[in-house]
């Protein structure tokens, strides 16, 4: 099989990054809880935000900002499911 670079995902990724993330329903890598991310448990005063699984609360997300730039991590999250 033949593969290109990941410059060939840039339109699809472009779309999904478009929609209401907060409707955005994700699975828990810990306990495999399903909900939107509106149900979860948000720290905003961490050094970033911090998104937690309101199940288990174990670590979703989280958002850095700094030096103009921004770091976002969805280790803790094995699948997103969202709305077109």
């Amino acid at each position: 099989m033949t593969h290109i670079d990941g410059n060939a995902m840039s339109g699809v990724l472009s779309e999904l990054l478009t929609v209401e993330p907060t409707t955005a329903r994700s699975r828990c890598a810990n306990c495999g809880d399903v909900a939107a991310l509106a149900m979860a448990l948000v720290y905003p005063d961490a050094a970033g935000w911090v998104a937690r699984c309101r199940a288990c609360h174990e670590v979703l997300a989280t958002v850095v900002r700094g030096d103009g730039r921004t770091w976002l991590s969805l280790r803790g999250m094995t699948a997103i499911e969202l709305e077109r």
